[in-house]
């Protein structure tokens, strides 16, 4: 009778314990995020403001199930904007040859790990700011180069976002503002879309 009264709660165990380990497993199973995404950011040093697009890639890697340690690099192409002369009618497009080249690393901390999700970040890193006339994978080599050697500035980067999941496919929106230093803080407007993959 004794073994027949074990017996029986293990079974019990192994019954509603299973489902419960697995949903568990189900919910941590997404540890690493992966993703790429087109950028842009309003540079508002300049007058008039440059609008820069680009391309990007981040990683997280999850540090509990609200908090990720999140990296990205983002790159912007060269930009024409719009000059105005003293008497305000005239206009002439003039070609930017600048290329921002930015990389942060920060925590990101969501609101939870199901399939929809709020999000703040905090990343602190640096932007580069290099100037080319080569395509732009040549002049991405020649940012990454001049890092060290070129007009590199420290910036910290506060934002939000809405991430939303179906299976391990996903898609991630985010805004914030992309503050660099140089005699004082910067602040730029900076936002961002595309795809990420969880494993």
């Amino acid at each position: 009778m004794k073994y027949a009264i074990v017996s029986f709660v293990l079974l019990l165990v192994c019954a509603f314990g299973t489902p419960a380990i697995s949903a568990q497993s189900s919910d941590n199973s997404d540890h690493i995020e992966v993703g790429a995404f087109a950028d842009y950011l309003n540079l508002s040093r300049t007058s008039p403001h440059i609008n820069f697009a680009g391309v990007g890639g981040r990683v997280s890697f999850n540090v509990q199930r609200y908090v990720q340690i999140e990296a990205e690099m983002s790159y912007d192409f060269e930009r024409n904007f719009t000059s105005t002369f003293s008497n305000g009618v005239n206009t002439q497009f003039v070609r930017s040859s600048v290329r921002p080249l930015t990389a942060m690393f920060g925590p990101k901390f969501q609101t939870n790990a199901g399939p929809f999700r709020a999000f703040v970040a905090a990343k602190g890193g640096f932007i580069n700011f290099s100037s080319s006339n080569q395509s732009p994978s040549s002049g991405f080599s020649g940012s990454l180069g001049a890092v060290t050697s070129g007009d590199t500035r420290a910036a910290f980067y506060p934002g939000v976002g809405l991430e939303g999941f179906w299976g391990p496919f996903g898609l991630r929106a985010d805004v914030g503002d992309e503050i660099y230093f140089d005699n004082g803080a910067r602040n730029n407007l900076k936002a961002s879309i595309g795809p990420v993959f969880r494993f």
